[in-house]
């Protein structure tokens, strides 16, 4: 069920009460304290995009393999704009880009039940009819900046739910190996030639997006061959225009 509400702080938030159980979605028009990866606060045109929260409860799951699950997100969001007409890449870990443009941002928020998850929560911003941004964010687009016509959010919403439902149920039937297919063959940069650059060192290299790992690891290739798999937070993008 989709649930509607003017305004809170944070729908990731709200969504973890009890009364919201697996496939429910809570969107929300404003969020004061929307959060999006790397603690950085998420911001969004009232009335234009879309901001919502999905519950899932992939009791299945252990945790170790929680990456699936962005994996299944991550996929879902992609099909759903394909049918937009919309052609879309993941930008690991957590974005949705068009060429070297955000269009999504996913944050999910796991509680555990032991060695399994018990309750995600798939936080997610689309940016829908929004055409003009703050300058100070760095490479936006929205649907209607890359299609050229504005959208009914509903409409969006309700197709996005169901692509994400259906990537949802292949992981719930063990199709892990296509997911991870799936996922490979839209990575954002894949086999191209990148910068990156290490936080803790600052270092700035150019290396080759090979794959992602099971475990959520970036493989990355450098210009003397060797491959090395990073972590969230172990390496950033260095991407045109930021």
């Amino acid at each position: 069920m989709i649930y509607r509400i003017s305004e809170t702080t944070s729908t990731n938030d709200d969504a973890r009460s009890a009364s919201y159980r697996h496939g429910d979605i809570l969107w929300a028009e404003r969020q004061t304290a929307g959060r999006g990866q790397r603690g950085h606060r998420w911001t969004s045109g009232e009335g234009m995009n879309l901001t919502f929260s999905l519950v899932w409860e992939p009791r299945f799951l252990a945790v170790q393999d929680q990456f699936s699950l962005l994996q299944a997100a991550a996929l879902g969001l992609t099909d759903a704009f394909a049918g937009l007409g919309v052609d879309c890449r993941i930008k690991w870990t957590n974005d949705i880009y068009v060429a070297d443009r955000k269009l999504v941002g996913i944050l999910i928020e796991h509680t555990l039940s032991g060695a399994r998850l018990a309750r995600s929560v798939v936080g997610i911003g689309i940016n829908v009819n929004q055409v003009d941004f703050d300058p100070s964010l760095p490479n936006p687009t929205s649907l209607a900046r890359e299609t050229g016509r504005e959208f009914d959010r509903g409409a969006v919403l309700e197709r996005v739910a169901c692509a994400l439902n259906e990537r949802y149920r292949q992981l719930e039937r063990g199709e892990t190996d296509r997911l991870r297919a799936d996922y490979r063959h839209r990575i954002y940069r894949l086999d191209t030639p990148q910068r990156f650059r290490v936080p803790a060192t600052s270092e700035e290299f150019t290396g080759v997006i090979r794959d992602v790992a099971p475990s959520g690891e970036l493989i990355v290739e450098h210009p003397d061959g060797r491959r090395c798999g990073y972590l969230f937070r172990q390496i950033e993008f260095i991407v045109a225009g930021r």
